[in-house]
């Protein structure tokens, strides 16, 4: 049995999927991206904030990672262009991470579990680029979706 992928045709050319049958449903998702700044970098963090020569880092990685989440369908060869209804991007300082996670909403007949990882995605290359200045040690790790709701299935990473 040969297998079929969804986003190649039958003569082996990239596709779009079709999602013109599928229902109209409420779909939320939801992702994180953890930040390792190094020691030097989380010195400098006051009230779960960081101020460096660009400007306040975390309010400017929480627009970042609103504005990637709207722009997904540009970067992602097949994601299909989705009117968000919702895109939250918090930060905070867990010892010595910086966890960003994103919660992702729309009405549609396609999730939105790109944007989501987009999103974070974004907002922690925002915060490397942000203090890149400070030291170059920073690693991001760990991106992944944590919670997909809405579709033909839902999902919940265990712990």
């Amino acid at each position: 049995m040969k297998k079929q992928f969804t986003h190649i045709d039958a003569s082996g050319n990239p596709q779009m999927v079709d999602v013109s049958e599928k229902k109209i449903t409420r779909r939320m998702a939801k992702a994180q991206a953890v930040v390792v700044p190094g020691k030097e970098i989380l010195s400098q963090i006051r009230n779960n904030e960081l101020i460096t020569k660009k400007g306040p880092v975390f309010q400017t990685a929480i627009i970042a990672g609103v504005m990637a989440a709207k722009k997904t369908h540009e970067l992602i060869p097949f994601c299909h262009s989705l009117a968000i209804e919702d895109c939250q991007v918090r930060i905070e300082v867990k010892k010595e991470r910086i966890v960003i996670t994103s919660e992702t909403v729309v009405t549609g007949k396609t999730g939105v579990e790109m944007e989501a990882l987009t999103a974070a995605s974004v907002a922690a290359l925002t915060v490397y680029d942000m203090c890149k200045a400070l030291s170059h040690e920073i690693v991001i790790e760990d991106i992944k979706l944590l919670e997909k709701r809405g579709g033909k299935k839902d999902f919940s990473r265990k712990k």
